[in-house]
């Protein structure tokens, strides 16, 4: 879940952070007051109900006009609108291990260069593990302070992920940062805290959603540590699961378990996860379904039709896979709905634009099955639309649905993957229209050619109203900077601001904008040093 928010309301002067050593003391990290700005805490603790916002709020705006200022401008555009605002994706060590900003001034130059370049902001992962590393309810958002105040100076607008997951052993990590310590030793204590397979092999990536609401964590449940962590800051988007989407971690990557395009497996036998089904079974008048999730599903690298759950007649058809589908999704769409109300009621009245990440699971969906969708819990076969409870129930919270592989053809995906990212992206796009939900957008691997900038202009672009409404671009790093992959970047943000109808961005594009011309030849130092982020 992601809250859009520009930055130009902070002024950031003095930054705090203090550690309770008790039950009644509270560790906050202070942005000082600066007429006419705001004061941003972060809290260890339920916020002053005295304050500005509602009790569970924790910004304080130093007047209206603020107020009306911060909120406006964070949300996307609407649907009368054509302009599709861009936002960069930043590195994942953002923030270090330390809670120091990396690299401040390198980072400074890169915002520098994305403002001329046109963009609309930036978007960073906080991460658990970083800012309630040394303790329950002990935050540590000088970082995160620290990136806020060069975002405010150079005129750009930020969104905060909320990174409930690791970092590490998903496409595309380049660090490694694993939940707060103090977790890990409860998970070390109670292994079915986190997801298991069918085999028993733990994955320690997000805790089962299984005890959502289940005191596990030093007397509180997942939910309420998530809630605390979100009233200690208020620029946000929320993860819901592994990588910060909402689905079960049923493709994981790291020691070698998955590879693209496995069917993956289903993630429903740590002890939480089982009892649920085993109830559930029961009310359905038929306890043998309770024992376990299917037999037939095969492993992780198998295609559907090696497995009998998955064929093209398999059991996913059958009375029993229509119950485990359901029940299976249905608790994700449980675990979404959960968190989504706890943030509601920490955002409810600032006017903030909240979003949720979608997987673009886009192999064997052109199968009957959909094999990999139905492992990470979208139940979405020939006969069932598994992505319109989703958008209903984002729908249901005022939540944009913010979905991936928006730069993906289907004609350079292998064949034997039976893969359809477009029809996949067509299909979210009819079922956020249904359920009345906006679109944002994202673009799944890093790309930096002139076909895969095209491809997300085609997508963006809508006569239905079903358009995009935002767009996120992964990622800032060197290698944005080279020439040539900056002027795709420069081409590809302009034709974005005019609604994706000026197609700038060719498949080879040999021409030299006169923003991108002027940015080597002015700022070629500037460009320089942004370039070693």
């Amino acid at each position: 879940m992601a809250l859009s928010s520009s930055t130009s309301f902070m002024n950031l002067k003095d930054i705090r952070n203090t550690k309770h050593s008790d039950e009644s003391s509270s560790g906050m990290v202070c942005f000082a007051q600066m007429k006419p700005s705001c004061s941003l805490r972060a809290r260890s603790s339920m916020p002053d109900p005295s304050q500005h916002f509602p009790e569970n709020s924790a910004i304080e705006f130093g007047r209206d006009q603020q107020a009306e200022k911060f909120h406006g401008s964070s949300r996307p555009h609407s649907k009368t609108e054509s302009r599709v605002p861009v936002f960069v994706m930043l590195p994942l060590d953002t923030v270090c291990s330390g809670g120091r900003l990396s690299k401040p001034k390198a980072m400074n130059a890169s915002l520098k260069a994305l403002k001329m370049a046109g963009a609309e902001g930036v978007m960073v992962d906080a991460w658990w593990g970083l800012v309630e590393k040394d303790g329950p309810s002990q935050y540590n958002w000088e970082g995160y302070a620290e990136l806020v105040n060069l975002v405010q100076r150079n005129g750009l607008k930020i969104q905060v992920v909320m990174s409930f997951h690791q970092c590490g052993g998903n496409v595309g990590d380049s660090c490694s940062i694993p939940l707060p310590p103090w977790v890990l030793e409860e998970m070390s204590k109670n292994p079915d805290l986190v997801y298991t397979d069918i085999s028993g092999r733990r994955n320690p990536e997000y805790i089962s959603l299984g005890c959502d609401s289940l005191p596990v964590l030093r007397g509180r449940t997942p939910i309420q540590v998530y809630s605390d962590y979100m009233r200690s800051f208020q620029e946000i988007q929320v993860g819901l699961g592994p990588c910060g989407e909402l689905r079960y971690p049923a493709y994981p990557e790291s020691n070698g378990t998955w590879n693209f395009p496995g069917i993956g497996e289903f993630q429903c036998y740590d002890k939480y996860m089982r009892a649920s089904l085993e109830a559930s079974a029961e009310a359905a008048g038929n306890k043998d379904w309770g024992k376990g999730g299917p037999h037939d599903a095969g492993h992780y690298n198998q295609f559907p039709e090696d497995t009998d759950f998955f064929r093209t007649d398999g059991t996913w058809n059958s009375k029993y896979g229509e119950f485990f589908l359901k029940w299976y999704s249905g608790k994700l769409i449980e675990h979404g709905d959960r968190i989504l109300s706890a943030a509601r009621g920490v955002f409810q009245g600032t006017g903030a634009t909240l979003s949720a990440k979608i997987a673009g699971i886009h192999w064997h969906y052109t199968t009957r099955s959909h094999a990999a969708e139905l492992t990470a819990g979208y139940y979405n076969t020939r006969n069932h639309d598994g992505y319109l409870p989703l958008a209903r129930m984002l729908s249901n919270h005022g939540v944009v649905l913010n979905f991936t592989c928006m730069e993906m053809r289907d004609r350079e995906q292998p064949e034997h993957a039976n893969c359809s990212p477009e029809g996949l992206v067509r299909q979210v796009k009819m079922a956020t229209k249904s359920a009345g939900t906006e679109l944002a957008g994202e673009n799944a691997l890093e790309r930096y050619d002139g076909g895969a900038f095209a491809q997300v202009l085609a997508t963006s672009r809508s006569d239905s109203g079903n358009a995009l409404s935002a767009f996120t671009y992964l990622r800032l790093n060197k290698n944005l900077f080279e020439a040539e992959n900056w002027r795709h970047l420069v081409e590809f943000v302009k034709s974005m601001q005019e609604g994706g109808r000026d197609m700038r961005v060719p498949e080879i594009d040999t021409r030299k904008t006169d923003l991108y011309v002027r940015f080597i030849s002015e700022k070629n130092v500037r460009s320089k040093e942004a370039a070693i982020v």
